[in-house]
């Protein structure tokens, strides 16, 4: 992996070291650079501030899912950085069609990161929250009956009794995060944050992205840009409600490996 941008003296030493020992620049990050290029901003006082970034993967025609799946446009080097972010994350937000999509299980302890997980006061592995107005969720999965840490499930007001009881039957605890049947964008990033979540990481899907970034919640954009193409009618990154005009995001870092772009997007 090489850094494209921002250039430093450091990364220039780097790329000549690797290209001096292999012609095409390549050599893999360890997980301590990786936590590096990716480590979420301080507050003020030093300590972590809430702030919601996305990982999301596209091919060259903008396709987020190839047969209903990220896998197929993904790489070594992207579940690489996948691994990482959710290494470094408090928790997972995720929308419950992605749930049964891609199979999501309980996010995993990663040894390499142990130590600078507790060293930052995080426990072993980060949450993961649901966003389901309905709760149809399969509540028998491993996702909400075993995970190391109790899974989230984040509903509206009206959200039906049973499933709310089979839910935290199966161990998971719900979170209200808006009215009626309706999670509440806004409202569900402070809820998280309010349970000392401050590390928030969404994967989607688009559906809940488009959702974050109508509501103006998301703070940063990690996407890996897939040089595939795929044609079809795949859904986009983000779907759902629109936006007024559209929000300006900026570069914060770039990255490649094996033609995959690596992006860092923040909000200005």
């Amino acid at each position: 992996m090489r850094r494209l941008f921002p250039v430093t003296d450091e990364t220039a030493a780097r790329t000549a070291r690797q290209e001096g020992a292999e012609p095409d620049g390549a050599g893999e990050w360890s997980l301590a650079e990786l936590a590096a290029a990716y480590a979420y901003p301080a507050s003020g006082d030093g300590g972590p501030r809430t702030w919601l970034r996305a990982n999301m993967v596209s091919t060259l025609d903008g396709a987020a899912q190839h047969d209903g799946r990220s896998q197929p446009i993904s790489c070594a080097a992207d579940m690489r950085v996948f691994g990482t972010l959710r290494a470094l994350a408090d928790v997972v937000l995720v929308g419950a069609e992605t749930v049964r999509q891609e199979g999501y299980r309980p996010a995993r302890a990663r040894a390499g990161f142990a130590a600078a997980r507790e060293a930052a006061g995080q426990g072993p592995a980060p949450a993961v929250a649901v966003v389901s107005g309905s709760l149809d969720l399969d509540f028998s999965l491993p996702l909400y009956t075993s995970p190391l840490v109790p899974t989230l499930v984040l509903t509206g007001a009206d959200a039906p009794a049973d499933r709310v009881a089979a839910a935290e039957r199966a161990g998971a605890r719900v979170i209200v995060a808006g009215e009626g049947r309706r999670v509440d964008p806004r409202r569900a990033v402070e809820a998280l944050a309010g349970l000392g979540y401050a590390r928030q990481l969404t994967e989607g899907g688009p559906r809940l992205l488009g959702q974050l970034v109508a509501a103006g919640v998301l703070d940063e954009l990690c996407l890996t840009l897939s040089p595939m193409l795929t044609a079809g009618d795949a859904q986009r990154i983000a779907g759902g409600p629109g936006v007024v005009l559209p929000r300006r995001f900026v570069l914060a870092s770039l990255l490649e490996e094996d033609g995959f772009l690596f992006g860092r997007y923040r909000r200005p």
